[in-house]
């Protein structure tokens, strides 16, 4: 019996999210750095399979927008979203950050 498995595809802006947030763990401690970045990267890829477990986001659910799931690795969130059998990484955060103010900053980029 052969298991459905989902594509897992990083975004740009999800790539860099992970650069950027490693870049700055990798200032003060290299291998702290590299323990966050192979546990995000674990637990994205783990969405190969039921990639609907994941929560959908709050703060867009509550506008109506039900497309975005996340997926929690405290304190850190790694947002997707489902498209037939590809999973689409679209955001790594802090989830000490407030989500709507770090999407209008990226709105305003660009």
């Amino acid at each position: 019996m052969s298991k459905f498995s989902f594509k897992v595809l990083w975004a740009e802006t999800a790539v860099r999210d992970l650069e950027d947030l490693i870049g700055y763990i990798a200032a003060d401690s290299f291998g702290d750095a590299h323990k966050v970045l192979n546990r995000l990267k674990d637990r994205a890829a783990s969405l190969e399979t039921m990639p609907s477990r994941g929560r959908v986001v709050p703060e867009t659910a509550r506008l109506g927008l039900r497309i975005w799931r996340e997926l929690v690795v405290k304190p850190y969130r790694i947002i997707y979203r489902i498209d037939n059998d590809v999973v689409y990484v679209m955001a790594v955060i802090d989830s000490r950050r407030d989500l709507e103010d770090l999407l209008l900053e990226r709105l305003v980029r660009t």
